[in-house]
């Protein structure tokens, strides 16, 4: 009896080993379920860059060649230069500006001074912002609008829509007192695409002669800021 047990724990032995060995086996299918050649972390996709309109204009027209010599003689007489000032850019294709000054002396009837600026702006589109040129400078329209509202010390601060310049347009008109005198100003900011145009324009009379209507300054402004913007579209074809 002792030898049959003895037999049948070895039988029984001998039998458990396929099993075993079959338990091992699925245990080893389980860990290699993951399809063949994926990876224990999953790349993530590369993300793409915004797509931005590229900025219409590329270059900026010169400042001093932007309005008519006509125009010039016109609104500053009696101009120390015609050709105007240019003011310093590191980057005539992005900024420049432009000036005229002048004392028309009329004797015992007083004298007109006039001084004429305009400045232009343009912007490109930045691709790392997802930002257009066009909307930059639509962003930096209404910041163009609100320094010339708040100019120290001006007074009677009035702005208007100036429609039918560029893609949108607006004036800013007041009035400064500058070396004891009554400064009458007219401001127009205009936007064409991705570029700003700045004109200011204002004047006084001295020794007794009239200011300037602001209506009349205005009117010449207007002018003038019509002639710059379309400068731009000129200047890029």
């Amino acid at each position: 009896m002792h030898r049959s047990a003895q037999r049948l724990t070895r039988i029984f032995a001998c039998a458990a080993v396929p099993v075993m060995l079959v338990v091992a086996g699925c245990s080893s299918d389980s860990d290699d379920s993951k399809p063949e050649g994926s990876s224990a972390a999953a790349t993530p996709e590369a993300k793409k860059s915004p797509t931005v309109a590229p900025a219409k204009f590329t270059k900026l027209p010169d400042p001093c060649e932007s309005i008519a010599r006509k125009t010039i003689e016109d609104l500053v007489p009696a101009a120390k230069s015609k050709s105007g000032s240019a003011g310093r850019s590191s980057d005539a294709d992005s900024r420049g500006s432009c000036s005229w000054n002048g004392l028309d002396d009329n004797g015992v009837k007083g004298s007109q001074y006039r001084w004429l600026d305009v400045s232009f702006l343009r912007y490109d589109s930045d691709a790392t912002l997802a930002v257009s040129g066009e909307q930059r400078a639509k962003d930096n329209y209404a910041k163009e609008i609100a320094k010339a509202q708040a100019t120290e010390g001006a007074k009677d601060v009035k702005t208007a829509p100036a429609p039918g310049i560029g893609n949108e347009a607006s004036t800013v008109n007041y009035k400064l007192r500058n070396t004891g005198e009554d400064f009458v100003y007219a401001v127009i900011v205009a936007r064409t695409e991705n570029g700003l145009v700045t004109l200011t324009y204002n004047g006084t009379g001295y020794a007794g002669a009239k200011n300037p209507s602001s209506g009349d300054l205005t009117k010449d402004a207007l002018k003038a800021a019509k002639e710059a913007v379309a400068s731009v579209a000129t200047a890029n074809k």
